[in-house]
C-alpha cells in the first residue's frame, strides 16, 4: 500500500490471531486501525465490511445471522460498535469452530474475525460479556516516533544495558522536535504532504463530535463540549482538577466527569494513575491527564507554529506529554496494557516523580526535563522508591542531552531519541 508506514502493532496482531478466534483493534478515529489490518491481511483471503456503510449496518442490526452469512469469515468488520448485536452470533460461530477443532485438529478455530472500533467504552461491555476468553484486545494510537523513523519498537525500559544496545532515532534540534510535536502522529498528515494540519484538526474534532459524541450522549451545548476538550488539552501533563475545568466553562462536575470518560475511553486522553501500595501513605490520589496526540493537543490549546509553542508556558507540559505518550505507545504497540505498568508519584509533601515504570516486579523512576543539561537534583526524589518494597532498576532523566550519560551508578541522562 503506497505511503503506508509500518506499524509495530502488526507483529502483535499476528501473535494474537494465532491465540484467539477474534482480534479487536480499538483506538481513536483516523489512527490507522483499518489500514493496519487491510495492509497486513491483504495477502490472505480476508473479507472486509465497514459498518459505516448504511446498507451493511442495517443488515447487521436487523438480521445479524444473515449479515455473517453474507460476509463470511475470516472477515474484518470495521466500526463494529454500530451493531453490537452481532457479537453473540460471532460467539456461536467461534464456539462451533472450537468444537470442530476438538474432533479435527486441522480445523482453523483462530483468526476468524477482526474487529475495529473507535468507541471502546460503548462496545467493551458487550465484548467482555459475549466474547470473554475468545478475543484479544489491542489499542492503537497515532504514529510513534520510532514508527516514523522506521525503527523496531520494544517497550521502553530504562535499563542501562538495554539503552546501550538501542538504536537512536534521528537527532533533532529543539525546533525540529517541536515541529514533530506540533504535527502529532495522525498518519494522514504524513501520507498527504499537501494537507493543512490546522484544517485537518478542525475537521477531525468536528467529525468526532458529529459522528461519535452525538451517538454517545446528548450534548445539549456542543460549544461547551468543544471548550471542555480545549480546557483538557490546555492542562495536558497536569493533575486532574475537575472543579477547576468545570468552573471555567460553567458545567457541573458530574457533566465534566462524564465528558472526560468519553475522551479517555475513546483514546484521546490518557489518565496516568498515582502509584500506591501498603508501604507508602499520604499520596496524592488524582491522576495526571495526557492528550495522546501532541499535535491535536497543541491545536486545541491554540498553538499554530512550533516556534511559538516552544517559547510558550505550555512548552514544558507538551514536552512531557510527548515523552509520556511515546512510552505509552511503546507498551500498547506491543500488546501490553500500559495502565498496569505506568504510574507517577506525588505525596502531600510535594515530592514528585514524573513517571514510574513498574515491570517484572522492578520499579524504574523517570524524570522528564526539557533541557540539554539537567541538574543532578532532577533525581532528588528517586530515593522514595526505596520504600515501595520492589526491586529497583535503573532510573533516568529523559532530556535533550546529546548522548546517554551517567548521573550516578544507578541513574542516567537519557536522550529523547532513545525512547
Amino acid at each position: 500500500m503506497e505511503g503506508y508506514i509500518k506499524r509495530t502493532l502488526e507483529k502483535t496482531v499476528k501473535e494474537m490471531e494465532k491465540m484467539f478466534p477474534v482480534v479487536m483493534v480499538t483506538g481513536p478515529r483516523q489512527v490507522g486501525k483499518t489500514t493496519l489490518l487491510n495492509q497486513m491481511l491483504e495477502s490472505k483471503k480476508i473479507n472486509y465490511v465497514s459498518l459505516d456503510n448504511m446498507d451493511a449496518r442495517t443488515l447487521a442490526v436487523e438480521d445479524p445471522e444473515m449479515f455473517l452469512r453474507t460476509y463470511e469469515y475470516p472477515v474484518i468488520i470495521d466500526e463494529f460498535q454500530y451493531a453490537p448485536n452481532i457479537l453473540p452470533y460471532i460467539k456461536i460461530i467461534v464456539d462451533k469452530k472450537r468444537q470442530e477443532k476438538l474432533k479435527d485438529n486441522k480445523v482453523k478455530a483462530n483468526g476468524l474475525f477482526y474487529l475495529t472500533g473507535s468507541q471502546a467504552f460503548q462496545s467493551m461491555e458487550d465484548v467482555n460479556e459475549s466474547l470473554a476468553g475468545r478475543v484479544g484486545i489491542l489499542d492503537l494510537y497515532s504514529l510513534s516516533n520510532r514508527e516514523l523513523n522506521g525503527l523496531e519498537e520494544d517497550i521502553f525500559i530504562p535499563e542501562l544495558d538495554i539503552l546501550k544496545k538501542k538504536e537512536s532515532t534521528k537527532k533533532l534540534t529543539v525546533n525540529e522536535l517541536y515541529q514533530r510535536i506540533i504535527k502529532g502522529g495522525y498518519p494522514e498528515l504524513y501520507n498527504n504532504p499537501e494537507i493543512d494540519k490546522s484544517k485537518y484538526f478542525e475537521s477531525y474534532i468536528r467529525t468526532y463530535i458529529e459522528r461519535d459524541v452525538r451517538k454517545i450522549i446528548n450534548v445539549q451545548d456542543e460549544l461547551k463540549f468543544y471548550k471542555f476538550i480545549g480546557n483538557v488539552a490546555a492542562r495536558t501533563g497536569q493533575e486532574l482538577n475537575m472543579t477547576d475545568i468545570c468552573n471555567s466553562i460553567e458545567i457541573t462536575n458530574a457533566t465534566g466527569e462524564k465528558w472526560l470518560s468519553i475522551l479517555t475511553n475513546i483514546g484521546l486522553v490518557y489518565l496516568l494513575q498515582p502509584y500506591s501500595n501498603n508501604n507508602i501513605a499520604r499520596i496524592v490520589k488524582r491522576p495526571k491527564m495526557y492528550f495522546t496526540d501532541t499535535g491535536l493537543a497543541s491545536y486545541l490549546a491554540g498553538y499554530m507554529d512550533s516556534i511559538t509553542l516552544e517559547r510558550s508556558a505550555y512548552s514544558g507540559a507538551i514536552f512531557e506529554t510527548y515523552v509520556v505518550t511515546e512510552i505509552i505507545k511503546s507498551f500498547s504497540n506491543n500488546g501490553i496494557d500500559a495502565r498496569k505498568h505506568l504510574y507517577y508519584y506525588r505525596d502531600n509533601n510535594g515530592k514528585e516523580i514524573d513517571l514510574l515504570i513498574i515491570y517484572n516486579n522492578k520499579v524504574y523512576p523517570i524524570e522528564i526535563k526539557k533541557s540539554a543539561n539537567p541538574k543532578i537534583d532532577a533525581i532528588k526524589n528517586f530515593n522514595i522508591v526505596n520504600r515501595f518494597g520492589l526491586e529497583i532498576g535503573n532510573g533516568g532523566v529523559i532530556c535533550m542531552k546529546e548522548n546517554l550519560f551517567p548521573i550516578d551508578k544507578n541513574n542516567n541522562y537519557i536522550p529523547i531519541e532513545l525512547i
